[in-house]
């Protein structure tokens, strides 16, 4: 596998050369052009599958080169570097079938896996033309029936365990298995690091834990069968034994998996391991590995054999929940954040796995918390949604340690929102500013309660408190400052101005203009453009 790095930059061709790790990712031999020219010269001489490339260049661009590779029929993996987001350009390459197309400046651990990725493109780019030569292209087809095979048996409980159906859909697909043979289920759980490229590109990522774990997972004694995410950071992978099993092998691996994980991928992993079972009843293998993963606390860069687990259910020891809630009441959010760590490190230290635990404590947490919200009137359950919150709050029974990022977001917002509600005048301020960008839409007590989370009464009077207006005055009013401006600077009909400042009823609209200027509203604007006599008051 031959690699040509293309730019006009001496520089950024030395840095590649150097940087990258090219006998890591299988490329025996590294050319290099600093024009298209010099390119298509290197190209028409030696054999290349993978080109990088810059897409400007004073003498041809990339594109230009890349036209010229598909017209004579190259099959060349392209990955374009360029220092413009420029869409038109990331357009045209997609038209030529670029395989990437990545911005400068250079991140090198990231275009070193956009690289894999392109030289594992390149590879089954040959395999499939090897396999159409050798007449042996059904077995790609196959690899996806065993694939579909194994995802029937693990998601579908039904199918899993209907021994007559197992057979058949072996037997209607030609699958080589028989109903003796024996499987092993594993079950690895991914903990990307904060700003890792789990957390910012997932697609990436998967494909380098994928490479990762078909590394590792290399041995005489088994075959993988299936890798498939079972759910977010969740992997099922299917180990076929063709010799008697052996713990100590699996054990081996995982714990080569799991450092491998911390270094290349920056994540921490948990690898549970179920027990041995032929394929007759390894349903029962499957569920009880599922069931064990659901009720355990995981602990990070473990392993846990389920032949060796013993999940008691635990008693739950709650923590002096009055001292905490008076934490709470005092405002000191370090205090308590610092309690909560100190009686979830007790939990790890004294050995409890029961995740029943962990959603009690979590239970009793959520609600001390949503009672000193309630003590400013902030309506917590309007709080706490959205993406960030769903996400920790399902993690939080993964780990111990998901459980303190949890408790952290929680009270760390509640702190936060408890000052704000605290200031009366800000938060007043703001449903002004609301009030003044959207006086066209409709506007309520509750509505406007909502954008604050804080229960519509208690915002009714604190804005009277205020303003020394009702909340529904104010609306009035701030609507008919805006129809005035209308009716001044603008050619609007009425009816037009009445529905843009959020009356749909013309007829109210005039009774409450009148009200508060003393004319109706054609009139008004009559008398502004000298049409008739009297005088407007501006001041209103």
């Amino acid at each position: 596998m031959n690699v040509l790095l293309v730019d006009d930059d001496y520089f950024v061709v030395a840095a590649l050369e150097k940087k990258i790790d090219w006998q890591a990712l299988s490329i025996e031999q590294v050319h290099t052009a600093y024009s298209v020219a010099q390119a298509r010269e290197i190209l028409q001489s030696h054999s290349v599958q993978i080109l990088i490339c810059d897409i400007e260049m004073p003498q041809g661009s990339g594109l230009e080169l890349l036209a010229w590779i598909r017209e004579e029929q190259y099959g060349i993996q392209t990955i374009f570097l360029t220092n413009y987001a420029d869409f038109n350009y990331a357009q045209k390459a997609i038209e030529l079938q670029s395989f990437d197309y990545f911005l400068k400046p250079i991140e090198f651990d990231k275009l070193s896996l956009i690289i894999s990725k392109a030289v594992y493109k390149a590879k089954e780019q040959q395999s499939d033309q090897e396999a159409i030569q050798d007449g042996q292209l059904w077995k790609k087809n196959q690899r996806k029936l065993q694939e579909h095979f194994w995802s029937k048996l693990i998601k579908e409980k039904k199918a899993s365990s209907d021994r007559a159906a197992i057979v058949g859909y072996i037997a209607e697909q030609n699958l080589s298995y028989a109903m003796s043979d024996l499987f092993l289920p594993l079950l690895i759980t991914i903990f990307p690091y904060d700003q890792s490229l789990g957390k910012e590109d997932k697609d990436l990522f998967d494909y380098a834990f994928l490479n990762v774990l078909s590394e590792l997972f290399q041995d005489p004694l088994f075959t993988i069968e299936t890798v498939m995410e079972y759910r977010d950071y969740e992997w099922m992978v299917m180990l076929k034994w063709n010799h008697p099993p052996d713990t100590a092998v699996i054990e081996s691996i995982c714990t080569s998996f799991i450092e491998k994980a911390n270094r290349f991928l920056r994540s921490d992993a948990c690898c549970n391991v179920s027990v041995s079972a032929a394929l007759e009843g390894i349903h029962t293998s499957i569920r009880d590995l599922l069931q064990m993963n659901e009720d355990m606390i995981k602990k990070r860069n473990q392993i846990m054999f389920l032949e060796r687990h013993s999940l008691q259910e635990a008693a739950y020891t709650p923590p002096p929940l009055q001292d905490w809630e008076a934490l709470l009441a005092e405002n000191n959010p370090a205090a308590f954040l610092e309690e909560t760590r100190r009686y979830l490190q007790n939990l790890a230290q004294s050995g409890v796995h029961s995740a029943s635990v962990l959603r009690l404590f979590r239970l009793d947490m959520v609600q001390l918390v949503y009672s000193y919200l309630k003590g400013k009137e902030i309506q917590a359950h309007k709080l706490y949604t959205g993406k960030t919150n769903d996400q920790l709050f399902l993690q939080s029974l993964n780990s111990i340690e998901d459980m303190e990022k949890y408790m952290a977001y929680l009270v760390r917002t509640a702190a936060e929102y408890h000052a704000y509600a605290g200031h009366s005048h800000t938060v007043v301020e703001e449903i002004k500013h609301y009030i003044g960008c959207h006086y066209g839409e409709e506007l309520t007590r509750t509505t406007l309660a909502e954008i604050v989370f804080l229960n519509p009464d208690y915002l009714a009077r604190v804005f009277k408190k205020e303003t020394g207006v009702s909340l529904g005055t104010y609306i009035i009013q701030a609507r008919i400052r805006a129809a005035k401006h209308l009716l001044e600077s603008t050619p609007m009909s009425v009816y037009q101005i009445a529905a843009k400042v959020g009356y749909a009823n013309y007829s109210y609209f005039s009774k409450l203009f009148k009200q508060d200027t003393g004319w109706a509203p054609s009139d008004y604007r009559r008398v502004l453009q000298g049409g008739g006599s009297g005088k407007v008051d501006h001041a209103k």
